[in-house]
């Protein structure tokens, strides 16, 4: 495919997989991915306590430009999150409450952008959840040609559209659609392991003999050796 595309698509995850991976959260949802897809650190929530995951619809923008950002709203449909990607590192704020509230409306989860966001109080009093590179209230321009829904890189993680897109206060994770139903699975498995764990140490119990690392620590070389008594 060449040239500058807005694809129409309706390919994505299921409900009940992004419901699951919601509550899963970005960090059980990794370790049972086999700890891929997390997008890079930088992109950080504009406030805490946001958990979602829907289909991913990309969009690929030239730098300080938010024409495609306009174009890639119609493409959105309900439990969606759009993954907005730029051609060249930019932190201007490409996205603010303007967006956001068309974007509610068509019963978007949130966006993630490797690029800037502005009017954080607004979309923070919204409740409509963004993960972005910066906070920035420089502006932009509308007049330079992209695309929406092709692959897009964004904090060096590759996302497809109709990926499933899960994010929180860990960060944000791309889990490939194909992948989605292992995934889940994986998870509830782990959290039902995490949950046995979390009793054990309740009442008591050190992660040393839950995990049975004593042994590990002695093939190490690690000794214990008690301190002589002050004197």
């Amino acid at each position: 495919m060449s040239g500058h595309v807005i694809v129409r698509t309706s390919v994505g995850p299921s409900p009940e997989v992004t419901s699951a991976l919601a509550a899963a959260g970005v960090a059980t949802a990794h370790e049972a991915s086999g700890r891929h897809g997390l997008l890079g650190p930088a992109l950080r929530p504009i406030y805490p306590g946001a958990r979602i995951a829907g289909r991913a619809v990309t969009v690929l923008s030239h730098p300080g430009d938010n024409l495609m950002i306009h174009a890639s709203i119609e493409q959105c449909r309900p439990g969606d999150v759009l993954v907005v990607a730029t051609t060249s590192r930019c932190t201007d704020g490409m996205f603010g409450d303007l967006f956001a509230t068309q974007l509610r409306h068509r019963g978007v989860l949130g966006l993630v952008t490797d690029a800037g966001v502005r009017d954080v109080a607004d979309l923070t009093a919204m409740g409509f959840p963004v993960w972005s590179r910066a906070v920035h209230a420089q502006g932009t321009a509308k007049a330079v040609p992209g695309s929406v829904n092709v692959p897009v890189v964004v904090a060096g993680r590759l996302v497809h559209p109709g990926d499933i897109v899960v994010a929180d206060d860990d960060g944000v994770l791309c889990v490939p659609l194909a992948e989605g139903e292992r995934v889940v699975e994986a998870a509830a498995v782990r959290e039902r392991n995490e949950e046995a764990k979390r009793r054990r140490f309740a009442a008591g119990e050190l992660g040393l003999d839950v995990y049975d690392m004593r042994p590990l620590l002695e093939r190490l070389g690690v000794r214990y050796v008690d301190a002589e008594p002050e004197r």
